[in-house]
């Protein structure tokens, strides 16, 4: 027979999406985790907060003057004897990971009570910015943010932030699943689409129109191209104001605060890993070692799979990681892979999309007996981290666990194939995207290619090299093409061998 004392349980959620009518005058990062937690608090009878053992909140870009978060939440909360920490990047992963940590610091007996909490104002940090407001950051707040690792040659080749890079994976999976274009772009028709009408039914949820399949794969003003072969309505929307956090305690604490178990979800076991953390030095584009190994291992912890879960939270910041995830467990395509409404149609505050999922989730699983896996990552597929929630009890789930499966994901590995940052002469195709500005004129093509030896380089198609361009984004197979790379002035340029 478990203790109660040792079980982990959250008992209360909340969330908000802050619209004001004027965004400057909308709540900050720190009013957004305010809100969000005094709601979870209400959520789960009231008089939590001021008895908290931890406090974790998620690390926040939209407003850098705010170094103290953490702490400064906890004084407006009331949680004066909270051990307060904030994680030390905004990694996706991070509200599982926290929520995983929690759990694992009440089995061990360390704590009672922990509330896990993150928001962003991105939209309102903007309007401030523009209006002049110090403290504020202007600009791409994403592409700008300064724990952004840069590696100058990948930068030189326009692979700053995610919508430039994960294309890559979307192009050279579609490939290595026998997809044609087409094919990959009507499954992420599928999956948006109904994405979008969870979106639509989901409270706090951002966008709430619910296009169909054919919007969402179709360039137009409304949806204009990002980069091949993404449109505005398959990535994530970091335009938003949200917060949202969670309670976790003991059952026997809940019971003993009146809580009836049918308000409360079990937490079950968790698995992380990570990825090499530069993009350049991954084994390849086609999957990730870290996603298979933590997806599998939780099922097998839990002793579950696909079959026995109601629901999944599979992280949708771009089509090719939900899209990997569901083939890993087995999930099927007619079946929405999210809760809350995924990052486009939902929201994607950054590192805390995971936050509210974990609330919708929370929200579903109450008085059942069913189960759901939330599974979020963060950089580019780099940090991974699953974990399973359940309405009933989980027999097997024993805190404190081990989490780490890094040493899975490394045996499944294999080996990097090496960076050269100057190579000229015939490459192949690993894969490739094109990216478009703005106003949806074409900035670039970018493709990945293999040595002869088989070392990795980068090479560009400038724009106006219309005839490559138009073989990139035809949707003819092109991984394992050959090609050329002939230095043009300071540019190392990529184009197809003569058939």
């Amino acid at each position: 027979m478990r203790d109660p004392e040792r079980i982990p349980v959250i008992v209360g959620v909340g969330q908000i999406a802050d619209r004001p009518d004027h965004w400057q005058d909308g709540l900050d990062s720190l009013g957004l985790m305010e809100a969000a937690l005094r709601r979870a608090d209400a959520d789960a009878g009231g008089g939590w907060l001021s008895d908290l053992d931890t406090l974790a909140t998620v690390d926040q870009i939209s407003c850098p003057d705010l170094t103290t978060i953490a702490d400064d939440l906890a004084a407006r909360l009331g949680a004066t004897r909270a051990r307060t920490e904030t994680t030390d990047m905004p990694h996706g992963d991070s509200p599982v990971r926290l929520l995983n940590e929690a759990a694992n610091r009440i089995g061990a007996g360390e704590i009672r009570i922990a509330a896990i909490v993150g928001g962003e104002s991105l939209r309102t940090s903007a309007a401030r910015a523009r209006a002049g407001d110090p403290g504020k950051r202007p600009g791409d707040i994403l592409r700008g943010s300064p724990k952004r690792l840069a590696n100058p040659f990948r930068a030189a080749h326009g692979l700053n932030a995610p919508t430039d890079m994960y294309p890559l994976y979307e192009n050279a999976t579609r490939e290595a699943w026998g997809q044609t274009l087409a094919a990959g772009q009507g499954e992420t028709g599928a999956i948006w689409s109904r994405m979008a009408k969870v979106a639509a039914d989901t409270e706090g949820a951002w966008i709430r129109s619910a296009p169909d399949a054919e919007e969402i794969v179709t360039p137009s003003p409304a949806n204009r191209p990002i980069a091949h072969p993404y449109t505005k309505f398959m990535v994530a929307n970091a335009s938003v104001n949200q917060g949202a956090g969670f309670i976790v305690t003991s059952l026997a604490e809940a019971r003993r605060r009146g809580l009836p178990d049918s308000r409360t979800v079990h937490v079950g076991l968790g698995a992380a890993a990570k990825e090499p953390a530069e993009l350049l030095d991954r084994e390849g584009y086609t999957r990730s070692p870290s996603m298979q190994a933590v997806l599998t291992a939780t099922l097998a912890r839990n002793a579950v799979t696909a079959a026995d879960l109601a629901h999944v939270e599979l992280y949708s910041c771009f089509p090719c990681v939900p899209k990997m995830a569901r083939r890993i467990i087995g999930w099927p395509e007619d079946r929405p892979v999210t809760v809350f409404g995924g990052l486009t149609f939902g929201g994607a505050p950054v590192a805390n999309y995971m936050g509210h999922a974990i609330v919708c989730m929370t929200d579903r699983l109450r008085g059942t007996g069913t189960k759901g896996l939330v599974y979020g990552n963060g950089g580019i597929v780099t940090t991974n981290h699953a974990i399973l929630l359940s309405g009933a009890p989980l027999a097997d789930a024993v805190f404190p666990q081990d989490f780490d499966v890094q040493a899975d994901a490394d045996a499944l590995r294999g080996p990097p194939p090496g960076v050269s940052d100057s190579h000229t002469g015939p490459v192949s195709v690993e894969s490739w995207t094109v990216h478009y500005d703005r106003d949806g004129a074409l900035l670039r093509g970018v493709i990945v290619a293999r040595l002869p030896d088989g070392m990795r380089t980068l090479a560009l198609v400038p724009p106006d090299d219309t005839a490559t361009i138009a073989e990139m984004i035809s949707g003819d197979a092109l991984v394992g093409r050959a090609g050329r790379i002939d230095r043009k002035g300071d540019l190392r340029v990529f184009r197809f061998a003569a058939a």
